[in-house]
């Protein structure tokens, strides 16, 4: 690897050294921000608050906030919150890059 730019390089070059998995573990949970930050906008652009939100998918409001902050949530809860909010989710299965896990 390259010579870190910043903190936050340096940051995930010595916790990749410890740990080889973490740029996919890392690069998830930017995905997952990302898809919290969608359904937060297409919420707010409904105006619709997080507690009108979880009343109608079932769930509490926290659960909501850990969704739009990116936190792992269940699937189905993305997906009860995608069709509450008119958006359509896709899952792609990529192919594995490692062995699977047995």
């Amino acid at each position: 690897m390259s010579e870190p730019k910043d903190d936050l390089d340096a940051f995930i070059a010595e916790r990749t050294k410890k740990n080889p998995k973490f740029p996919a573990l890392l690069a998830e949970a930017e995905e997952r921000r990302r898809i919290g930050r969608e359904l937060a906008e297409a919420r707010a652009a409904l105006g619709l608050s997080q507690g009108t939100l979880a009343k109608r998918i079932k769930t509490s409001q926290s659960v909501v906030s850990k969704l739009e902050g990116g936190a792992d949530v269940k699937l189905s809860t993305v997906i009860k919150c995608s069709k509450v909010l008119g958006i359509h989710v896709t899952v792609v299965k990529e192919k594995s890059r490692e062995k699977s896990r047995t």
